[in-house]
Parts: structure tokens; sequence; C-alpha cells
């Protein structure tokens, strides 16, 4: 929980860059959901994520719900560059903590010397006019006149991107009314990257629900890194991990590793079914989200090397036997 917390406040300072400028909204009332893998839109389901996003928001919208949900799609793309306006936002971000990090260590010092004299305090005396002017010129320069951009990097090929024309066809803008915010991240997370400075399996664990309904893979890592950082997740029965999760351990399911049944149901069916499930997470309690991280971690030993291992080495000696 303790990992969680400090990797969240990570993740709430990228969203502080990139959508306050623009305008804000209550960090405490936000959930953080995530995809990620190869760039396959339908094999790895970015396609029915965009879709129950885009019904998730209108039905967030019309119970006038203050909950924000903030969806990040984690790929790689060939890209030209991070978008200008995004790198910007971010630095300038950066300098207001250093002056507000400055200001308080002044306010401080001043304070306690003041205090220790018996002095009345007069906070406006305590902070240097250089400090005051530089504040406020880092706030005016944060703001920005544009809605948030959908993506954070500049595409070789804009136009014909996929995840971009989804997006837009679906209209979903980051618009300030929309209660689900999109993030298209065209590239892997990683402490290089200036926007993040963290590790992807940092990233992960500061998310609340990592989203993998896949429509095709034969295993599929990507819920299992969640299990293992304590990250609740849906995979789908079309994914190998799914299958096996709801072949051996059913019991799962109501626990933070749930698994989405597409096998024989349309696309807009299983958008709906899946929905619904976001839905009903977003009306988890803090504490029950606690106890659903602390019981996904505990159960991801279920899945450890020492007892999955065995039936790949099976396979392998089984392949080998069929070859000769």
């Amino acid at each position: 929980q303790t990992f969680h917390a400090d990797f969240k406040e990570r993740i709430h300072a990228f969203v502080m860059g990139h959508f306050f400028p623009s305008y804000t909204f209550d960090l405490d009332r936000t959930l953080y959901i995530m995809t990620s893998g190869r760039f396959e839109p339908h094999n790895k389901g970015f396609d029915l994520c965009l879709e129950t996003m885009a019904r998730l928001n209108l039905e967030l919208k019309a119970a006038r719900s203050d909950l924000t949900i903030v969806f990040f799609i984690v790929t790689s793309r060939p890209t030209r560059s991070i978008h200008p306006l995004v790198l910007e936002k971010r630095g300038v971000l950066n300098e207001l903590r250093t002056v507000t990090n400055r200001i308080t260590e002044q306010v401080g010092d001043r304070l306690f010397r003041t205090a220790a004299s018996g002095a009345p305090p007069r906070l406006d005396d305590l902070v240097d006019e250089y400090w005051m002017l530089r504040f406020r010129r880092t706030q005016a320069a944060f703001k920005a006149n544009a809605l948030p951009p959908i993506i954070t990097h500049i595409l070789e090929d804009d136009a014909n991107d996929p995840v971009l024309a989804h997006l837009r066809k679906l209209g979903l803008f980051n618009r300030q009314d929309d209660p689900v915010k999109v993030i298209y991240h065209p590239e892997f997370i990683g402490p290089a990257n200036p926007l993040w400075g963290i590790e992807y399996d940092q990233f992960v664990r500061g998310c609340h629900l990592g989203l993998f309904p896949s429509a095709y893979e034969p295993w599929g890592y990507t819920p299992l890194e969640c299990m293992a950082l304590g990250t609740p997740s849906i995979s789908s029965d079309l994914a190998g991990f799914g299958r096996y999760v709801r072949e051996q351990h059913p019991e799962l399911e109501s626990k933070g590793v749930a698994v989405l049944e597409r096998r024989g149901k349309s696309f807009h069916d299983a958008a709906a079914e899946l929905t619904r499930r976001l839905l009903a997470f977003t009306k988890l309690t803090r504490r029950h989200r606690v106890e659903m991280r602390n019981e996904v971690e505990r159960r991801s030993w279920d899945f450890d090397w020492t007892r999955l291992g065995t039936a790949y080495h099976q396979s392998h000696e089984l392949a080998l036997e069929r070859s000769v």
C-alpha cells in the first residue's frame, strides 16, 4: 500500500502537468486505469477498451459523478518526439515545484525564528519579493488555452494511426466536463522518459486497475505482472491467462483478478459487460480497493514459476518426443 501511494504520487505529477494547465479536478477522487502491450489494437483489446471508455464516460456523466477516470494506453509506435506542449508544461510544473519548495523552506526558517522571538508572525513578510514574483510568473506560464492532448508524442504517421482514429471517432478529446480522460502514450514508460522518471513496474503499481481484454493472446503476461505488483486487473477468456484463471482459479473473480467473457460474444456485448464491471469498480470504497490490492499480491504466488514452470517443461519434452 505504501508503494502504491508513493508511485501514485508520481502519476499525480504527470497528470497535473498534462491536465492542470487547461483545467483541474480532484486527484483524491481520481482513478488510474491502464492497458499496455505490443501495438496490436484488436488483438490486445485496445479497441474494446476505448469503446468501453466512451460508454463509461456517458454513464458517469449521466450519474453526475464527481469521479475522474484517467485511462492510459501504453504501447510502442514510431514517433518523432514528445509533444512540445506536453514537454513544455511538464517542465514548467517542475519549475513550479522548485519555486514552491524554496518558498516553503524560507517561510519555515523565518517563521521559526519569529515564533522563537515571541513576535506575532506576518506571513507576507516571510517571503522575499523575488520568490513571490517568480512564483506568479511560473503560475502564469503554466496555464494553457487549449484542451489537454490525447497523445503525449508526435507520431510518424498521425493520420493513419488506428488508435487515434478510434479516439476521434468516439469523441474522446479530454473535455473538461468528461469524467473519463484518455492518455495515449506511444512509448514504453521508463526512467529515461522526462515525463515520468520511473520504471514501468512502478507505474503499474501506482495505478488502480489494469485492463487487458484481449481478442487473442497465447498467454499474456500483463495481468500476471499486475498481480505481482498488487494491481487488480481484468483479462479475457480469449487469452491463455484468462482462460487458465477461469478454469483453475475461479475464486479470484471476486478478489481482483477478473476475466471478461468474450468467447462467443459480440464486440458490443463485451463492451457493455466491461462497462458494467468498470462501473462496479468505481463504486468500491478506498478500503475495499486496499483489501483487493493486498489479496491480489498475495495470490500472485499461485502463479509463481515454481508452479507454472512444470507445465512448460512438460510441453517442451512432449514437443521433443513428437519431433523424433
